[in-house]
């Protein structure tokens, strides 16, 4: 299964929507381009008027005015497309921004098994090749665009107001250009949806492979993956060479087509002069003309092409948003803290059930610890009570409205879950505690820091909370990436907290400190814990021991130990194999 692609009319709408907010400024550079554009377009004809001017041997100090205006309007020429190509820049950089502001929001925002279906690679390359080949269009592209048809339309007109006989003669380019274009985007456009979807195997091939690199080495399997991306990488050389061969048609073609006005309107003109159709100033001023529209032509051209491989990019882009939402919120507030679990199933692929009609009902301020085998389904079952998957069937409720009709505040307020997976962002430490808490005090983030046990190595960086971290930057251990991602836990606050073996990373030693420091600061609150180290349920209120998607077993440890069944036999194994490492 791949994510889906935006249909053409969708892609416009969106890429105007991000447009919009700076529709004045695309406005004031159109003015500018005008001027720009004008500018250029009075040289030829003033230039033209000179020649007939000599020619007649008449209005000397004309001449000299008409020259000085012409150095003039190429001055001012100059000056606004400077002008134009920097607020290009800005236009292109503003609105760049906002679709990728726009793309990373929505790519977070998706449901999860979504994305485990499509897999990796296809999310990869929106997420890199994708974009990168849009950031050169909307940097650049939309105000060349802008540049080129204003001036082909300005140079047209004027060449038709000078002389509508060789006017007409600058329009065989079109003649030309027209189906050639057409004929090349009717076969250019299914190749470069084939390239976007040929890299995007390949990032997913690569990305897999060096994740789970451990695994290929110990099943030998680097031969097998290693014919999978060459195998790839020899199609995306047969897509490529074929396009790269419709643009060497395209260019010859282009070369042609453009040459061809110059020759007709001196053959043109040769044949009226000497009849007195028309004048050697006239000439030459069509002819600067169509001279002048060799250079935005082709370079129209090419931009037309780079559209169409930039419209699959922004189809492909786009459809990322057009992944149906998994939750709908209702408006509806909680009544208490109560989370219930009802006849809970779950599917990431359909047939395949993980969880198989789980009830459970958390009570509120207890810590429960679910254990069990790898595969159990404890992961699966701790997304439920965190609202991060709707149930293939049954319900999760807190406060008796489902988890999944919750907007994303609300459900963060209420319910969070953390897991062993944490990411450290390129800034402060600051930065990254304020991602979950805005407005953060530096009190509350040392607070949140002293919950976790990581104020002491943070006090004593030279810089504090304002040391630079993330790439580049300084590089935390595991650990202390950890502790920081449940520090932003602790600043967002909410009543109940998941946590999917959230200490896996640490030496258990460093893990039972944190969870003591966590037990203080939730001490009221509702604490679910996935964690396969079975102190974590010693230490636990109650425990749901789940095997093959079900819950088996619930009670205490003592409870548990002394009902002699599956939690006591792991209980058994985990203390053997703790006492002897």
């Amino acid at each position: 299964m791949r994510l889906p692609l935006a249909p053409n009319r969708v892609a416009i709408k969106e890429l105007w929507r991000m447009i919009r907010p700076d529709r004045w400024l695309l406005a004031v550079l159109v003015l500018v381009q005008i001027v720009a554009a004008g500018a250029q377009i009075v040289v030829p004809w003033v230039l033209g008027y000179v020649v007939d001017l000599i020619r007649e041997g008449s209005g000397r100090d004309l001449v000299i005015t008409l020259l000085i205006a012409v150095t003039i309007m190429v001055c001012i020429s100059a000056v606004f497309n400077y002008l134009g190509e920097y607020l290009s820049r800005v236009f292109g950089e503003r609105v760049f921004s906002r679709l990728r502001y726009n793309l990373v929001h929505t790519v977070t925002h998706l449901p999860l098994s979504t994305v485990e279906t499509a897999g990796t690679g296809d999310l990869l390359g929106r997420t890199s090749h994708d974009i990168n080949r849009v950031e050169f269009l909307i940097r650049s592209g939309l105000s060349r665009l802008t540049v080129l048809v204003i001036t082909i339309i300005f140079t047209y007109s004027a060449a038709l107001v000078v002389s509508p006989p060789l006017g007409l003669s600058l329009l065989v380019a079109l003649v030309f250009l027209i189906p050639t274009v057409r004929w090349y985007l009717h076969r250019a456009v299914p190749a470069y949806q084939a390239i976007s979807a040929s890299y995007a195997q390949v990032d997913g091939v690569i990305n897999e492979s060096i994740e789970q690199s451990a695994t290929v080495e110990a099943l030998s399997l680097q031969p097998v993956r290693i014919a999978s991306v060459e195998r790839d990488l020899r199609q995306i050389w047969e897509v490529e060479r074929y396009s790269s061969w419709l643009r060497m048609f395209l260019l010859t073609a282009i070369v042609v087509s453009l040459l061809m006005p110059v020759l007709l309107v001196i053959l043109v003109g040769a044949w009226g002069i000497p009849r007195g159709l028309t004048t050697l100033g006239t000439v030459t001023t069509v002819t600067l003309y169509a001279f002048q529209l060799r250079h935005p032509l082709g370079e129209l051209t090419f931009w037309v092409d780079y559209l169409q491989s930039s419209a699959v990019s922004l189809s492909r882009i786009f459809g990322v948003a057009q992944v149906p939402s998994d939750r709908e919120c209702s408006g509806l507030q909680p009544r208490d803290h109560q989370i219930s679990a009802r006849g809970v199933s779950y599917e990431y692929r359909p047939g395949q059930p993980v969880l198989h009609g789980v009830d459970l009902d958390l009570n509120p301020g207890e810590t429960l610890a679910i254990v069990g085998p790898s595969g159990a389904g404890k992961s699966t079952l701790g997304r439920m009570l965190a609202g991060i998957h709707p149930p293939t069937s049954g319900s999760v409720t807190v406060g008796q409205v489902p988890l999944v009709d919750l907007d994303e505040d609300q459900l963060h307020d209420n319910v969070i879950l953390v897991t062993q997976e944490h990411h450290v962002f390129v800034g402060t430490i600051a930065d990254n505690l304020r991602l979950a808490k805005s407005a953060a005090s530096t009190d509350q983030m040392r607070h949140s820091l002293q919950a976790v046990g990581a104020w002491d190595w943070v006090e004593e960086l030279e810089h504090g909370l304002d040391t630079q971290v993330g790439s580049g930057k300084l590089t935390l251990t595991p650990s202390q990436a950890q502790q920081i991602a449940l520090a932003r836990i602790v600043l967002m606050d909410p009543h109940t907290l998941v946590l999917d073996e959230a200490t896996s990373l640490m030496d258990p030693s460093s893990a039972r400190e944190l969870e003591r420091s966590l037990a203080n600061v939730l001490e009221g609150r509702t604490v679910v814990a996935i964690a396969h180290r079975l102190y974590t349920a010693h230490d636990a209120d109650r425990i749901v021991v789940m095997e093959a998607g079900r819950i088996v077993e619930v009670g205490s440890h003592d409870e548990l130990v002394r009902a002699n069944g599956k939690y006591a036999a792991l209980w058994r194994t985990w203390s053997y194999e703790d006492a002897t490492s």
